[in-house]
């Protein structure tokens, strides 16, 4: 198809002077999430269905070789004609030349600020957007019910209720082992965030400062850090590792409480007991805090002529209010726009209520490396729990490494 529209304009024939549509093929690119590839095939079958010219080609690729992928196929001079990448890869995607800015006479800027979350703006660069999401994130505080009412407790509203929870819901066995986790511990899924935008704001601090450099280092940061690798070494109610994943450990009805984000809505789906939903945990003065993000689709820089159009025509079908509805019912991802996600009925839900709650305080950590900046996290943690290096020396390491990355992201 690529072929005919080159040999199209070899000849000098204009296709819209042919007066027939023609049939054109673009690709667009994810990562592998089964409940975001369900959600996608529903999209696409939906939008050939009203563009019989168009024929979408989804391609996935592991989570972890995701990126890589990408900048491969744009060295080879090939790609997605429209490709997912998170909110916090955006520096990485424009500055690697593997998406093009938004054309505004197609996607206006007026409408996509009056229309979206704020968070939008993430995804702009100048005066140029790169990509709009479908869905956006944030967190919550998921719990086991079975586990909860065998233990007599209610589910945890503030950070000492959650202590407190957790001390009743773990298991051990003779020998002090956790059988069942009162909480899940993994900073390599949502923790670094709940440490980064919750806990050290309820200890009084900031992550950043106002020009976006680390200000963790600080009393705040310690306390933080302190509060959350306690849950190991002084409660005894979690476990790095544990498991390996804190939602397959929550999955298995192994833990009684995780926190975690939006998405997991339909994974958890199936998971073999009741669970339930709450806001993530106020301080002892009522400080809520919560972490907002989002997947974005942008198009790939390879798209040009009739699959660039074709490219543009998805891309406004995948972030139209149709599409996030299915997104939101197969996923469990909150809509981007606002008149879809803030409906009477989404705001009264048990279980899209508390994040959609949570979307009203949340931050959006600006990243300039987001697993960079998530793995000097995880060995921040990682050097108190396995090697008894001090509070205060380890989140100074981890401060100096990422404004290092910080740093090198603004050259």
């Amino acid at each position: 198809m690529r072929k005919a529209y080159v040999a199209g304009l070899a000849a000098g024939i204009s296709f819209i002077a042919m007066g027939a549509a023609q049939a054109v093929e673009i690709e667009y690119w994810q990562y592998v999430f089964d409940s975001r590839v369900q959600a996608m095939d529903q999209l696409i079958e939906k939008f050939q269905a009203a563009n019989p010219d168009i024929t979408v080609k989804q391609t996935t690729f592991p989570y972890a070789d995701y990126q890589t992928r990408v900048v491969a196929a744009k060295v080879a001079g090939q790609g997605p004609d429209v490709v997912q990448l998170f909110y916090g890869w955006t520096d990485q995607f424009v500055n690697g030349g593997l998406i093009q800015p938004l054309d505004p006479a197609v996607f206006p800027h007026a409408e996509i600020e009056s229309d979206f979350f704020p968070i939008v703006s993430a995804m702009k660069r100048g005066e140029d957007y790169y990509g709009l999401p479908t869905a956006v994130r944030s967190l919550a505080l998921f719990y086991n019910k079975a586990i909860f009412a065998e233990a007599g407790i209610e589910a945890p509203t503030t950070l000492d209720e959650l202590l407190a929870a957790a001390e009743a819901t773990t298991k051990r066995d003779g020998a002090g082992n956790i059988t069942t986790a009162g909480i899940t511990m993994d900073m390599a899924g949502q923790d670094h965030h709940w440490w980064r935008e919750v806990l050290i704001r309820q200890n009084g601090g900031a992550p950043y400062d106002a020009e976006g450099n680390v200000a963790y280092n600080d009393a705040a940061g310690a306390a933080a850090l302190k509060f959350y690798t306690a849950l190991q070494t002084e409660k005894n109610v979690g476990l790095v590792g544990f498991m390996d994943e804190g939602q397959a450990a929550f999955r298995a009805g192994m833990a009684a409480m995780t926190i975690d984000g939006t998405f997991r809505l339909g994974a958890f789906a199936d998971n073999p007991f009741e669970w339930g939903v709450v806001e993530l945990p106020a301080d002892a003065n009522g400080l809520r805090s919560n972490y907002s993000s989002y997947f974005a689709n942008g198009i790939g820089a390879t798209s040009t002529g009739e699959e660039l159009a074709a490219a543009q025509k998805f891309l406004q079908y995948i972030s139209s209010p149709e599409a996030m509805e299915i997104w939101l019912n197969t996923v469990g991802e909150l809509p981007a726009r606002r008149d879809v996600a803030l409906t009477e009925a989404n705001l009264a839900d048990p279980i899209r209520g508390p994040f959609l709650k949570g979307l009203e305080y949340a931050h959006t950590t600006q990243f300039y490396d987001e697993a960079a900046q998530r793995q000097t996290a995880i060995d921040m943690v990682n050097r108190v729990l396995l090697e008894g290096q001090s509070i205060e020396d380890s989140i100074a390491q981890a401060a100096t490494a990422e404004q290092a990355i910080i740093d090198q992201g603004r050259q």
